[in-house]
């Protein structure tokens, strides 16, 4: 299990980053505040609040595809 902090500003960045995730056969949790939802689910990154920083968690330990593939969105 794999937890990193990423960033969505933009419609656009949703949207790229769930087509990213969903080749990915790890399940991925995001987590803002209390609430939980399944990375994979563009309505369920909506309900979060996306103006601060989402936690992001892998559920596999060979995650460094995943992670290359969305490091324009993880927070530094």
């Amino acid at each position: 299990m794999k937890k990193v902090t990423i960033k969505l500003e933009s419609i656009q960045d949703v949207r790229d980053f769930v087509n990213l995730v969903t080749s990915q056969t790890a399940d991925i949790d995001l987590t803002s505040g209390r609430y939980v939802v399944d990375g994979k689910s563009i309505m369920g990154i909506f309900s979060l609040d996306l103006l601060s920083p989402i936690e992001m968690t892998v559920y596999s330990d060979d995650c460094d595809d995943l992670l290359a593939k969305v490091s324009k969105y993880l927070v530094k």
